[in-house]
């Protein structure tokens, strides 16, 4: 076969001219790398024509967006299974909290005590009670004022005092025993006058008297 175009060797480019040629090559390559593909694709700019150009955000964006999609966790839901109670576990703990409710009831007493003291007459009012029980209680007196004493005492623990206070026309609280015993009031009636006293208790005590 003929080849017409075949060139003359005087028309072949010299060695130098290919090895110009490859080196003009290689730094234009070097450029575009320099200047376009290292900031677009990894933010470094030696240059600063990259982010001139608006290259450098680019990767910014790109690596921001990679980083996110890392940091996605996927969270498979949970399965909770639920076990009903049975029918006699129910019963049972109904029938204690019933039992509880019916115990505590049973504790609570209510009293109202209405009495009249002369003038230098003294009276006092116990209540038995253990130790933690507590009672609301409240006394107001009628006709003048009183001086009054809340404390308690047992066999082994002859006073312990609560409060006290002088020419006092009520008083009302709540009284909690420190220790099993008698808890109560003494009134004494320092007036000219009969004063009439009406002392109301509600809580945990198993009884109460007038004891002077």
């Amino acid at each position: 076969m003929y080849n017409q175009n075949i060139p003359a060797l005087n028309e072949l480019p010299s060695t130098k001219k290919l090895i110009a040629s490859t080196f003009i090559a290689a730094v234009f390559s070097g450029v575009i790398l320099i200047t376009s593909i290292l900031p677009a694709e990894y933010g470094i700019d030696p240059t600063g024509v990259g982010r001139a150009l608006g290259l450098v955000e680019m990767a910014e964006i790109k690596s921001s967006l990679a980083q996110e999609q890392q940091s996605v966790v996927v969270i498979e839901p949970a399965v909770v299974i639920v076990k009903p109670l049975s029918e006699e576990k129910v019963t049972v703990e109904s029938s204690s909290v019933v039992q509880e409710q019916s115990v505590e009831m049973m504790s609570v007493n209510a009293d109202t005590k209405v009495f009249i003291l002369k003038p230098g007459q003294a009276a006092e009012i116990k209540m038995a009670m253990k130790k933690g029980e507590r009672v609301n209680y409240q006394w107001f007196a009628k006709g003048g004022k009183l001086n009054f004493d809340t404390h308690g005492d047992t066999k082994r623990i002859s006073y312990h005092g609560y409060g006290k206070g002088r020419n006092v026309s009520s008083d009302k609280g709540v009284l909690e025993a420190a220790f099993g015993g008698s808890h109560g009031w003494f009134w004494r009636n320092r007036s000219k006058h009969d004063v009439e006293v009406t002392l109301t208790t509600q809580g945990q005590y198993e009884n109460i008297n007038r004891v002077l």
